[in-house]
């Protein structure tokens, strides 16, 4: 393969492509759909067009971001609003896809629904998760501590093993529906908001933010392989993610169908885990359990290197002269090691709060990244919409906090004000209004200060 003007072959965007898409898809990418789809019921298309737009359209846009804007990754992206809000930011982002949650959620999503269902009845569960993830992390810590390698082992070796995996199981359950979609009854508020509800599921894959970690990965790799001019790598980013956006749309298609037409089989389950292991042992059998154990395996496995990659690269980046990469990445795995023996409900439980809180103003800053020619980036509006969009989602942020805490923080009547004068806040959308005049408020400060 050849480089043709500084730019990159069709062969190496896919390459590219599949690497970005093995690091995307993991955990949260397989089991939010499932259950997405057994949640929505007869109301699976607007749901499917929900979660498509989060959990696909604004993770690429993030990837696209990073790229148009010509930045070396989240921190210089964040820098736009300013230099100590880009650190804060950044550290936040990447805490809450790494170590706190999404790398921990990749080994037990791994256990529950790959390797719990083959476990006897005399097998106890916390030591099994234990050992399970020890094992785990010791391969992740292997492959992250090697990450020039990381398009070979992602892109070449785990992603076709994922994909072949997954291909047989979802196949089965499509041409053999336990109901058809349309007979099957929406749960709670899917009746009635299909598509907004599927909005903020698609937050659960963490997905958005991660494609604003992941673009440092991606432009890396894409240097690597000789591309140098800002515009050209600006561009192969854009394509690659293009072509990875377009996969994981189609197996989220797939995967939702799946789920809702499995409610002629099963109840509604606790979370998505827990229905494919049911999906997976119905079609399949004895056979189906190690299926879908490879498969989870293989997913949440490439995902939690591409994870542990992006946080250690990003922090020795941000702080130079405190550690070196390979040490943030034994401090990132270890530390996901201890998380991931919470179990999976309670890890996903505690992430939608966080979600609720940082996915506004990643929203809100890939956006203004993408337009921002418009206004020639202007400080002054990044800071307006940003200083609004933080206020509006501590509102979310609050709302989507358990009830006994709620309670023990005095925050009912935050969430009641909130509920009562912010439009769309039922909707979890409740940021939007306050983005928008803080985006008016700042172009009209950019306007008088031109005038000046």
């Amino acid at each position: 393969m050849f480089l043709i003007k500084n730019r990159l072959t069709f062969q190496q965007r896919v390459l590219v492509a599949g690497t970005l898409f093995g690091m995307f898809f993991g955990a949260g990418n397989l089991i939010f759909p499932v259950h997405l789809g057994q949640l929505a019921g007869r109301n699976v298309i607007p749901a499917m067009i929900g979660f498509v737009i989060t959990a696909v359209g604004i993770p690429i846009l993030g990837v696209a971001a990073i790229g148009n804007t010509h930045s070396d990754g989240l921190q210089a992206l964040a820098n736009k609003v300013d230099k100590r809000y880009s650190y804060v930011f950044t550290c936040l982002l990447y805490l809450t896809i790494g170590p706190f949650f999404a790398i921990p959620r990749c080994a037990t999503t791994s256990f529950t629904s790959g390797i719990h269902p083959m476990l006897g009845s005399g097998v106890s569960e916390s030591m099994a998760l234990f050992l399970f993830s020890l094992a785990f992390f010791a391969l992740v810590l292997f492959f992250s501590l090697h990450p020039g390698n990381i398009t070979v082992w992602i892109g070449k070796v785990i992603n076709p093993l994922f994909l072949i995996f997954l291909a047989i199981l979802v196949v089965a359950a499509l041409l053999n529906p336990g109901a058809p979609a349309s007979a099957v009854e929406p749960d709670g508020v899917y009746q009635n908001s299909a598509l907004f509800s599927a909005l903020i599921e698609g937050y659960g894959t963490m997905d958005a933010i991660a494609g604003l970690a992941f673009g440092i990965v991606v432009i890396d790799i894409i240097r690597s392989m000789g591309v140098t001019e800002d515009s050209a790598i600006a561009k192969d980013v854009l394509y690659s993610g293009i072509l990875a956006g377009i996969l994981m749309a189609a197996i989220y298609v797939a995967t939702i169908l799946m789920g809702a037409q499995s409610r002629g089989l099963f109840e509604t389950s606790e979370n998505g885990g827990i229905a494919l292991a049911q999906i997976a042992s119905h079609y399949l059998g004895a056979a189906g359990s190690v299926i879908l154990a490879v498969t989870i395996i293989c997913a949440c496995l490439k995902t939690s290197l591409g994870l542990v990659t992006s946080c250690a690269e990003a922090f020795a980046r941000m702080f130079p002269k405190a550690l070196s990469y390979k040490t943030w990445a034994i401090i990132f795995t270890v530390f996901s090691f201890g998380v991931s023996n919470m179990g999976l409900s309670k890890l996903i439980s505690y992430s939608v709060p966080v979600l609720m809180l940082l996915y506004p103003p990643a929203i809100t800053l890939i956006l203004l990244a993408l337009a921002g020619k418009l206004f020639d980036h202007d400080k002054t509006v990044y800071i307006s919409v940003t200083v609004f969009t933080w206020f509006a989602a501590f509102f979310d942020f609050a709302k989507a906090l358990p009830a006994p805490l709620q309670s023990a923080l005095h925050l009912e009547g935050m969430v009641a004000f909130a509920g009562k004068y912010l439009p769309w806040f039922n909707l979890n959308l409740g940021w939007v209004l306050p983005a928008l005049i803080g985006l008016v408020l700042g172009l009209l400060l950019r306007s008088l200060r031109k005038k000046k």
